[in-house]
């Protein structure tokens, strides 16, 4: 059995492919939602309750840390969760396999981030993600970490979801908080979640963290473009915001000040160089098309609904 916690984009597609492979999941969310399958069993818990994680985990080959609180909620919500889980994963001798992502290096000469990069943040987010990372080792527990960029594909959030596709929808100008020229590497949720099941059983990958394979960077520019070219869409017109309209937004809202506190991420190159990844476990990247092709189909879907 595996145990998900999470049923978004990357724990629901976690789940599903365990289950297309014959394997028992119980995936687990507040609510108790989730992907309907009959090898996949729901279940409803709070993901920093011990007790709770660790009854659900008893029987877990590996525990997925799928979650995803909110950004505003990291700092009160983040280590009671991942504390219940690393619990779990002990209690059950099982794999705990961590959703990453790039916080933890902070910004990097040239952007660029390999397998060998240091965790060198001194942002708050970034700080709390690689104490996540060392409280998961230091527990002695079988750990991995699957780190990737900024998400394409259904249900995925980030600048595409937020700011190109409703200014595609709406036929105006794209106002992106980003030098909109600059390489930036974008990771397919399917890729993530792939990587996730296949390290957690691969003894190889154990006790260290490793990069999703993702497609070449490419700028927001040329992703919108690529986009509409594939949809038939008109060409969107995209515009870089200046940073300091994100960074005022911020004194007063909370979200703009999380949000400009990681803008270095877009301002800048920032390219993820998966290919120790790549060459140690066969694992490749899925084309860009796919996650474009997926978004456009579940956003039809959403606008047919509503029609």
């Amino acid at each position: 059995m595996h145990l998900v916690i999470g049923s978004g984009p990357i724990g629901s597609t976690v789940a599903r492919l365990l289950a297309e492979r014959g394997e028992r999941v119980r995936i687990v969310t507040r609510s108790g939602s989730g992907p309907e399958h009959q090898l996949i069993e729901r279940s409803a818990a709070d993901a920093s309750d011990v007790r709770r994680l660790t009854e659900l985990a008893q029987d877990a080959e590996v525990v997925y840390n799928c979650a995803n609180p909110k950004y505003t909620e990291w700092a009160d919500k983040w280590f009671p969760m991942n504390s219940a889980m690393i619990a779990a994963a002990k209690s059950a001798g099982a794999v705990y396999a961590i959703t990453g992502n790039l916080y933890g290096y902070g910004p990097q000469p040239g952007g660029l981030m390999t397998g060998n990069t240091p965790l060198a943040a001194t942002g708050r987010k970034g700080r709390i993600r690689n104490r996540m990372w060392q409280d998961a080792v230091d527990s002695g527990v079988r750990t991995i970490e699957a780190r990737a960029s900024d998400y394409l594909g259904a249900g995925a959030v980030g600048v595409f979801s937020s700011v190109l596709l409703p200014a595609i929808d709406k036929g105006r100008t794209a106002w992106c908080p980003a030098d909109v020229d600059a390489p930036h590497t974008f990771t397919y949720t399917g890729d993530m979640a792939r990587t996730l099941v296949e390290l957690a059983r691969d003894e190889r990958a154990w006790g260290r963290a490793w990069h999703v394979p993702s497609p070449p960077a490419i700028s927001i520019r040329e992703l919108a473009a690529r986009y509409c070219a594939l949809t038939g869409r008109s060409p969107l017109k995209v515009r870089s915001m200046p940073r300091f309209v994100m960074r005022t937004a911020g004194l007063v809202i909370p979200m703009a000040r999380e949000l400009a506190e990681m803008d270095y991420q877009f301002y800048a190159p920032f390219v993820l160089d998966s290919s120790l990844t790549e060459r140690t476990f066969g694992l490749t990247a899925t084309d860009l098309d796919v996650p474009l092709r997926e978004t456009a189909a579940t956003a039809a879907a959403t606008a047919a609904r509503t029609m």
